[in-house]
């Protein structure tokens, strides 16, 4: 059970540590902030694979949404089970 909860909380911060860095890449697009680099470098090694995976379509990033909607997948399927 504790297990279970550990594993939600990691994926909620991580989701919103997503959600702060799309928030980020409209205002500033090179990490200077503090918050804003703390993000990136949360997110980089997550997001690096996959953008190497999938490229970009249209000159739009969609490894972004990938990571986003398969954590929110693994954050229901671990609801699921506890």
């Amino acid at each position: 059970m504790f297990f279970g909860t550990a594993i939600q909380i990691v994926l909620y911060l991580f989701l919103a540590c997503l959600a702060v860095r799309a928030v980020f890449s409209w205002i500033e697009p090179y990490p200077k902030n503090r918050i804003h680099r703390l993000t990136f470098d949360i997110t980089e090694p997550i997001l690096a694979p996959v953008r190497r995976l999938v490229p970009p379509m249209g000159g739009f990033d969609i490894s972004f949404l990938l990571v986003f909607f398969a954590i929110s997948l693994i954050l229901q399927l671990v609801r699921q089970a506890t």
